[in-house]
């Protein structure tokens, strides 16, 4: 992160991912002013300020006024803190971005054995605490959140055209306790167990 005071050009290495984000110079020059920033995608900040920003896309046309000027601001203070490496996890209006980025960490760890809210907490910097309380306006703790993931992840593996996985096999790939375990908690979600959920599929 730089301040820009004439045209710019930005680079990229091929196959390497990018995001560019211009900020009102007003709110930030102070913190990067004479000394570009550099720091970790992966860092803590960079995950919420991600999450904020993907959030903030995918809803812009819905946003009031209101909402719009409170998501700016919200984005604002993430990228100070992404400058500051630190961001405030007691901040409410953080909460939905919080929320959204231990999702996209867990998504991408559900065959992970230590995949849990605790160490995604770890991950992320913040206290169990405070990812219990990101979930606790949704619809789903943390936990249900992985479990019915790691079950969707299950069903799209068994019923996927020349799929030769068995229930026991993929009760083990996602983490599940043993194949009635597995069983017990499919035929809860998808009101069938695997075998009967693949039949309606074909």
């Amino acid at each position: 992160m730089h301040h820009v005071v004439t045209e710019n050009h930005f680079h990229a290495t091929p196959l390497i991912g990018t995001r560019i984000f211009i900020f009102p110079g007003e709110a930030l020059r102070p913190l990067v002013a004479g000394k570009p920033r550099t720091g970790q995608a992966t860092s803590p900040t960079a995950q919420i300020l991600m999450a904020h920003t993907s959030m903030v896309q995918r809803t812009v046309n819905d946003l009031s006024p209101a909402g719009a000027h409170a998501s700016r601001n919200a984005l604002l203070e993430l990228a100070k803190g992404l400058i500051l490496d630190h961001f405030d996890d007691r901040e409410p209006t953080f909460t939905p971005a919080l929320a959204q980025a231990a999702k996209n960490l867990a998504d991408a760890r559900l065959t992970d054995a230590e995949l849990s809210p605790a160490s995604i907490a770890v991950q992320l910097h913040v206290s169990l605490r405070t990812l219990q309380r990101a979930f606790a306006r949704l619809d789903e703790s943390f936990s249900a959140y992985i479990r019915r993931r790691r079950l969707e992840e299950a069903a799209a593996a068994l019923t996927a055209s020349g799929s030769q996985l068995s229930v026991s096999e993929a009760a083990a790939l996602w983490h599940f306790t043993d194949s009635s375990h597995f069983i017990r908690v499919f035929k809860k979600q998808y009101h069938a167990t695997p075998a009967q959920f693949g039949r309606r599929l074909t």
